[in-house]
């Protein structure tokens, strides 16, 4: 936590909105990622940001500074989500190795400029919403947050074990997932150097 984050959060826990819109500026972009991720669309993640961040306002007194603030916020958030997945009823596949290609590399800058990395972060997306909320919770704090499975568990109110456990099975049931959908799409017809029927 950088020195000033520290006194934002202590001006802001005293009624200071100016220092809370400091903290919104610095986490509303992870904020809004993790939403997305969870909900699958921008008009609820922006919705649900907000009402994070609203939730954050209004608990602040209840924050533990030995708390990174960052994991306190993401777990308003993730929870947040998490609700609203369960109110929509939306139809889950069960958990059975994610692949290192779909995962996001935390080394470089993803950009999105090209149309493959658009399709491929349209897919990823897409197998991400048919894990349960916990499971894409695990793997949305793991592999586009970095967060270790210690900080995780305390996030999600899981044990550590149980969140390797998840963090398995879902990488498993991303792969099979993953894997079936690059079968499909190799269709017989689109095979290379096939002559066509006379």
């Amino acid at each position: 936590m950088s020195d000033n984050e520290a006194v934002w959060i202590k001006q802001a826990i005293h009624g200071d909105d100016r220092a809370f819109g400091f903290l919104v500026d610095q986490y509303q972009k992870p904020v809004y990622s993790l939403c997305y991720r969870m909900l699958g669309n921008s008009r609820d993640a922006e919705d649900a940001a907000q009402e994070s961040f609203i939730r954050a306002y209004t608990h602040l007194f209840r924050y533990d500074p030995q708390r990174a603030f960052a994991t306190w916020l993401l777990s308003i958030a993730s929870h947040y989500c998490i609700d609203q997945i369960r109110k929509r009823h939306l139809p889950v596949v069960p958990i059975e190795a994610l692949p290192a290609e779909i995962l996001p590399d935390q080394r470089l800058p993803c950009p999105e400029s090209s149309a493959q990395k658009a399709e491929k972060e349209h897919m990823i997306q897409t197998l991400l919403l048919q894990l349960q909320p916990l499971d894409r919770a695990a793997i949305i704090f793991r592999y586009w947050h970095d967060y270790p499975e210690v900080e995780i568990a305390q996030i999600l109110d899981l044990t550590v074990s149980s969140v390797k456990s998840r963090l398995y099975r879902a990488r498993q049931a991303l792969a099979k997932a993953w894997m079936a959908d690059e079968e499909a799409s190799f269709s017989p017809e689109r095979r290379p150097n096939e002559s066509p029927a006379l």
